[in-house]
């Protein structure tokens, strides 16, 4: 399973973070790692979100696993794919490049493992003035991944009992392509129905909503954006004093 199967843990102090925030320290670390090309910035970065990890309730490394495992195979492969096949890579550059994707990825699963998805719609129609319609179906669509992470199993399953079992790594790789075309003629369904039913119930009549849980904004929020902004400074600084600065446009 991956995070967004997981859903949020309760009760975490990263949690108590407004999502505004979280997803403001996220463009910012963004930024960073986008316009840097060597590998003390990425480094310094990811140390101080594994620094988060007990914040977020991440502790455990079964759970972290769980919620980590397709980052760090996605990272890996980016590494050892650049190095194999870049003719003037080398095994830094490799490591430079999976610490990137680690640390732009990693705040995502952060945010998602800490944050309420409803708390998101709510702060992001209020605070960034997104459109109702954009969040709450951003919202609906993710309430429907676990389903459809149930409903993947209960696929592999039938198909397993009716003797459909893959034994080599390419009849496994059509059984998951068979499986994934059933779950998206699925979920274009589902969505077509939600969508229909979301309009019926006035999402898209124009009329301004109003929101009943509410979502402030306080100090602490704005701390966690300037410490995101602090650490980004000292790994760019580190990097410049180490000599390795390398950025993206006139370096």
């Amino acid at each position: 399973m991956t995070s967004l199967a997981l859903g949020p843990a309760a009760g975490t102090r990263l949690g108590r973070i407004n999502p505004v925030a979280q997803l403001a320290a996220i463009v910012v670390v963004t930024v960073v790692l986008l316009t840097s090309l060597d590998v003390v910035t990425p480094a310094v970065v990811v140390a101080a979100e594994l620094c988060l990890l007990p914040a977020a309730g991440l502790t455990a490394p079964r759970v972290l696993w769980r919620r980590t495992w397709p980052l760090l195979l996605g990272a890996g492969s980016v590494a050892l794919v650049n190095v194999l096949l870049s003719a003037d890579a080398t095994a830094p550059a490799g490591v430079a490049l999976g610490l990137r994707v680690v640390g732009l990825a990693l705040p995502g699963v952060l945010l998602v493992a800490t944050t309420d998805p409803v708390r998101l719609a709510d702060a992001l129609t209020l605070h960034w003035h997104v459109s109702t319609r954009f969040a709450f179906g951003a919202l609906a669509a993710l309430r429907l991944v676990p389903l459809l992470v149930g409903e993947f199993e209960a696929v592999r399953l039938a198909r397993r009992a009716r003797g459909i079992e893959a034994r080599t790594p390419w009849a496994r790789a059509r059984l998951f392509a068979g499986i994934g075309f059933a779950l998206l003629v699925g979920a274009v369904r589902r969505g077509s129905r939600l969508a229909t039913a979301m309009d019926a119930r006035g999402f898209d009549s124009g009329i301004a909503r109003t929101n009943a849980r509410g979502s402030q904004l306080r100090a602490r929020d704005a701390l966690f954006v300037a410490g995101t902004v602090a650490v980004c400074a000292v790994a760019i600084c580190a990097s410049v004093l180490a000599g390795a600065w390398h950025p993206l446009l006139g370096g």
